[in-house]
């Protein structure tokens, strides 16, 4: 039985390798972010706005980590909790993170980009053709298999307000870094969910291109 339980482990380490080598994409190991510097809240607050226009400029791996970390980073790290409050602490919302070279998920405790899918899907993540401009589109996905046992009604509506939170925190770094943003609802979820290969229990709620203003 042991013998088996290893082979089985064997192929399974080796599918998921696999996997990763068809793909193309290798996790990117983000450096630490910034919780220093940037502009003051009230500054930040005043010049938050959405920007349907973006540069081909590309974000750095710095840039990347800073607002990744500002949408739902870990803000307490001896108890986990994020800069971005949910429902019973679900913690529920991932943020995959869609490039020129592919789909990436964000995981906020090891600060690496998971790589998901190789190619470039950012003219899915939107209807708009200024989303294919901007260099990085941040999609949020509500887990529900971490609301437990709450009602499907409920699950849809804390899943769409705690995303609120995080897009917020996304406006907000980027009005102080000087970055163009803007939240996108208008979007095929059925679509983007295929091309992320996401579960029946992975909900697309929003999207939201950042990059440098054009």
């Amino acid at each position: 039985m042991a013998r088996l339980s290893n082979l089985l482990g064997v192929v399974v380490g080796a599918a998921i390798a696999a996997n990763l080598l068809a793909n193309g994409l290798e996790p990117v190991k983000l450096p630490a972010p910034r919780s220093d510097g940037g502009k003051p809240l009230m500054q930040a607050l005043k010049e938050r706005k959405s920007t349907r226009a973006f540069s081909s400029k590309e974000l750095s791996l710095q840039q990347v980590s800073d607002l990744l970390w500002a949408a739902n980073g870990i803000n307490r790290p001896a108890t986990g909790h994020r800069t971005a409050p949910s429902a019973r602490n679900s913690q529920e919302i991932d943020i995959y993170v869609v490039m020129a070279k592919g789909a990436y998920i964000y995981n906020a405790k090891s600060n690496i980009l998971e790589p998901v899918v190789e190619g470039d899907l950012r003219a899915k993540m939107g209807r708009q053709p200024f989303v294919s401009e901007a260099p990085v589109v941040l999609v949020f996905v509500a887990n529900y298999d971490r609301f437990g046992n709450m009602a499907e009604s409920d699950k849809a509506f804390y899943a769409a307000t705690d995303t609120g939170y995080v897009s917020q925190n996304v406006y907000l770094y980027c009005a102080s870094e000087g970055l163009a943003t803007v939240v996108l609802g208008n979007i095929d979820r059925n679509g983007i969910a295929e091309a992320l290969k996401l579960g029946a229990n992975q909900k697309v709620v929003l999207t939201q291109p950042v990059g440098y203003p054009k």
